[in-house]
């Protein structure tokens, strides 16, 4: 039963590995022109030390996009992110939108890349600082190749994606 259990398992991370995936800019009308490519993985930054996103801004109350097909896993506020969003997509990768004005989806909402999960704000620790979205890509397994101790937090890096380069062609 064990061994049976275990190649389901198997199967069923290499079936999220599979899935086909495409990615769009997660602001409405915004594009390459409204982050700084440069602010992934940027040190030293504020609390978090390290800046794992990026900061796409436009005015608040635009609508937030799903950058990507997948599952909202969870929706909430903290000190730091704010208003904010988790989706898992495939690959398994995490998407994760924060500072939002407001949230306009669900835990266990199915999405589809398009659809609108919330609004650009300026919520958590980017309260009185312009209005933008602070968007995260992040892989549940390890990335072992993007391992560099040249870098700050360099065993973390191994689990987070510049979002720069699943947005722009």
């Amino acid at each position: 039963m064990k061994k049976i259990s275990l190649i389901l398992l198997s199967i069923v991370i290499a079936f999220g590995f599979l899935i086909p995936t495409s990615h769009k800019i997660p602001v409405e009308g915004a594009s390459e022109a409204d982050w700084n490519p440069a602010s992934f993985w940027y040190h030293p930054w504020g609390r978090s030390g390290t800046h794992k996103g990026i900061d796409i801004f436009a005015k608040q109350g635009v609508p937030v996009l799903a950058a990507s097909s997948g599952v909202v896993v969870y929706t909430g506020f903290n000190d730091i992110g704010g208003n904010m969003v988790v989706v898992l997509g495939a690959k398994w990768r995490f998407y994760y939108y924060a500072h939002l004005q407001q949230i306009d989806t669900r835990v266990l909402r199915l999405i589809s890349m398009g659809d609108a999960i919330g609004t650009v704000g300026n919520t958590g620790n980017a309260q009185g600082k312009p209005p933008h979205l602070h968007f995260v890509v992040r892989s549940l397994f390890p990335l072992f190749w993007q391992y560099d101790d040249s870098k700050p937090e360099s065993w973390s890096r191994m689990f987070y994606i510049d979002p720069v380069t699943l947005l722009t062609p």
